[in-house]
Protein backbone atom coordinates (compact mmCIF):
# COMPACT_ATOMS: atom_id res chain seq x y z
CA UNK A 1 0.00 0.00 0.00
CA UNK A 2 1.31 3.44 -0.90
CA UNK A 3 2.01 5.89 1.90
CA UNK A 4 2.98 9.51 2.38
CA UNK A 5 5.40 10.67 5.07
CA UNK A 6 4.56 13.81 7.02
CA UNK A 7 7.44 15.36 8.98
CA UNK A 8 5.62 17.60 11.44
CA UNK A 9 6.93 20.09 13.99
CA UNK A 10 5.67 19.10 17.43
CA UNK A 11 5.96 20.76 20.83
CA UNK A 12 5.16 24.05 22.51
CA UNK A 13 6.99 27.06 23.92
CA UNK A 14 7.69 25.25 27.19
CA UNK A 15 8.97 21.95 25.78
CA UNK A 16 10.54 23.33 22.58
CA UNK A 17 10.26 22.14 18.99
CA UNK A 18 10.99 18.69 17.65
CA UNK A 19 10.29 17.02 14.30
CA UNK A 20 8.24 13.82 14.19
CA UNK A 21 7.68 11.63 11.15
CA UNK A 22 4.36 9.92 10.44
CA UNK A 23 3.62 7.36 7.72
CA UNK A 24 0.06 7.83 6.48
CA UNK A 25 -1.74 5.45 4.08
CA UNK A 26 -2.20 7.30 0.79
CA UNK A 27 -5.65 7.75 -0.72
CA UNK A 28 -6.11 9.35 -4.12
CA UNK A 29 -7.06 13.03 -3.79
CA UNK A 30 -6.23 13.32 -0.09
CA UNK A 31 -5.07 16.69 1.20
CA UNK A 32 -2.35 17.20 3.78
CA UNK A 33 -5.12 18.15 6.22
CA UNK A 34 -6.80 14.77 5.51
CA UNK A 35 -3.47 13.08 6.32
CA UNK A 36 -3.23 15.03 9.60
CA UNK A 37 -6.78 13.97 10.47
CA UNK A 38 -5.71 10.35 9.85
CA UNK A 39 -2.77 10.81 12.27
CA UNK A 40 -5.10 12.27 14.91
CA UNK A 41 -7.61 9.43 14.50
CA UNK A 42 -5.18 6.48 14.30
CA UNK A 43 -1.85 7.46 15.86
CA UNK A 44 -1.82 10.56 18.08
CA UNK A 45 -4.97 12.47 19.07
CA UNK A 46 -2.83 15.16 20.75
CA UNK A 47 -1.52 16.55 17.42
CA UNK A 48 -2.70 20.18 17.32
CA UNK A 49 -3.69 21.95 14.12
CA UNK A 50 -6.07 24.83 13.41
CA UNK A 51 -8.80 24.42 10.82
CA UNK A 52 -12.36 25.60 10.27
CA UNK A 53 -13.39 23.86 7.09
CA UNK A 54 -17.01 24.42 6.15
CA UNK A 55 -17.38 27.28 8.64
CA UNK A 56 -18.53 30.65 7.38
CA UNK A 57 -15.76 33.26 7.05
CA UNK A 58 -13.23 31.09 8.89
CA UNK A 59 -11.17 29.73 6.05
CA UNK A 60 -7.37 30.03 6.00
CA UNK A 61 -6.95 28.74 9.57
CA UNK A 62 -5.04 25.70 8.29
CA UNK A 63 -2.16 27.83 7.02
CA UNK A 64 1.26 26.33 7.65
CA UNK A 65 4.74 26.27 6.19
CA UNK A 66 4.80 23.33 3.81
CA UNK A 67 8.21 22.41 2.44
CA UNK A 68 9.40 25.95 3.16
CA UNK A 69 6.44 27.81 1.61
CA UNK A 70 3.25 29.12 3.20
CA UNK A 71 0.18 27.22 2.04
CA UNK A 72 -3.16 25.79 3.11
CA UNK A 73 -3.13 22.22 4.39
CA UNK A 74 -6.64 21.67 3.01
CA UNK A 75 -5.74 22.56 -0.57
CA UNK A 76 -2.33 20.90 -1.01
CA UNK A 77 -2.59 17.29 -2.14
CA UNK A 78 -0.45 14.52 -0.69
CA UNK A 79 1.67 12.52 -3.14
CA UNK A 80 1.92 8.73 -2.99
CA UNK A 81 5.41 7.78 -1.83
CA UNK A 82 6.20 11.42 -1.11
CA UNK A 83 7.54 13.17 1.94
CA UNK A 84 6.57 16.63 3.15
CA UNK A 85 7.76 18.87 5.98
CA UNK A 86 5.07 20.85 7.83
CA UNK A 87 5.81 23.64 10.31
CA UNK A 88 3.72 26.29 12.08
CA UNK A 89 3.64 29.81 10.66
CA UNK A 90 6.59 31.83 11.89
CA UNK A 91 4.92 35.27 11.75
CA UNK A 92 2.26 34.41 14.36
CA UNK A 93 2.63 33.50 18.05
CA UNK A 94 3.11 29.74 18.40
CA UNK A 95 0.71 27.79 20.63
CA UNK A 96 1.45 24.08 20.07
CA UNK A 97 2.46 21.80 17.20
CA UNK A 98 0.98 23.41 14.05
CA UNK A 99 -1.39 25.74 15.93
CA UNK A 100 -0.63 29.45 15.99
CA UNK A 101 -2.55 32.36 17.47
CA UNK A 102 -4.68 33.87 14.71
CA UNK A 103 -5.04 37.58 15.32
Amino acid sequence: MAAVTLNIVRGDAESGKRMEAYEVPFKEGMSLLDAIFWIREHVDPTLSVRYSCRSANACKECSAIIDGKVGYLCSIRAAAGGSVQIEPLKALPWIKDLATLME
